[in-house]
């Protein structure tokens, strides 16, 4: 299929047709649910349904990260959701999230479950509710707090933008690849930039706004969205990204957190459901950076 440079489009659009690529059969224009389908509830107060998506990574490395500073409270149960199957369509998935997006995340810790959805909602929540990676002091939390909100703002010119046009897209269109390559690599400039002068996003410590970059843009530099996007948008020019990268990267709980309802990849960095910390031990601890 060529790019359709001919393309009218008509006067009132309608949906008679699956817009193509490799989401299409999950694409619709109705919110809802599809099907009955009950979620699990597993033995911990946090229930969590993700899939190991950008988005979804963001939320088991902050998990991991608040394990690893001793908050007992933040174990959790990870469920994978399929969304290539479907099953952020089912009807105990939607009364979580009415959106039908991944993440989602259940808090059963009081006397009444609190819904939470948007992954950077999710972030906010926990850090609020465990206090930590999100500074108290106002200057300092506003910074971090606009850095995150520039992830949610930005990412859907990587994901929804290039991504979907350079990787997924039926056909390959010049306008659309060269438009969001060149806002990508205006971002990485954003970044590049910021990460010149403070050796996390917020400052000096590391917080709920790396956790929410790094998944997108730290997995561009490292070559593992988009298939060769990393090399099309030359990301290894930008120094201090890649410095940034590397240092987060090397966190045991970023590598645990990104192991989390994993279905691709060597099967040694799949962990697709997570009920306990020792779900790790039997199945990568060689794969892990030492813990510390």
């Amino acid at each position: 299929m060529t790019e359709q440079a001919d393309y009218t489009p008509p006067e009132v659009w309608t949906w008679n047709k699956e817009n193509g690529g490799r989401f299409a059969s999950i694409n619709r224009p109705i919110a809802g649910p599809t099907h009955e389908k009950a979620l699990p509830v597993g033995r911990h107060s946090l229930q969590l349904y993700s899939l190991a998506t950008p988005n979804g990574v963001k939320v088991t490395v902050m998990l991991e990260e608040l394990l690893a500073l001793g908050h007992a409270g933040a174990e959790y149960d990870a469920w994978l959701i399929r969304i290539g199957d479907g099953d952020q369509f089912g009807s105990g998935f939607v009364g979580v999230n009415p959106n039908s997006k991944i993440p989602a995340l259940l808090d059963r810790s009081g006397p009444k479950p609190i819904r939470v959805f948007e992954s950077g909602s999710i972030l906010v929540y926990l850090a609020e509710k465990f206090g930590a990676f999100l500074p108290t002091e106002p200057a300092a939390r506003a910074e971090c707090l606009s850095w995150l909100f520039w992830q949610m703002g930005s990412g859907p010119y990587l994901g929804g933008g290039f991504g979907h046009f350079y990787a997924y897209a039926p056909f390959k269109s010049e306008y659309a690849i060269d438009r969001f390559a060149m806002e990508v690599k205006r971002q990485l400039d954003v970044l590049d930039r910021r990460l010149g002068e403070t050796t996390y996003l917020g400052g000096d410590e590391y917080t709920i706004a790396d956790m929410a970059v790094w998944p997108w843009y730290g997995a561009l530099a490292m070559g593992n969205l988009y298939g060769e996007s990393a090399k099309f948008l030359q990301v290894t020019e930008y120094k201090n990204v890649m410095r940034w990268t590397d240092a987060i990267g090397a966190r045991p709980a970023v590598q645990r957190g990104r192991m989390v309802n994993r279905v691709n990849g060597a099967p040694s960095s799949q962990l697709h459901e997570r009920h306990d910390a020792g779900d790790f031990v039997t199945k990568t601890q060689d794969k892990l950076a030492p813990a510390g």
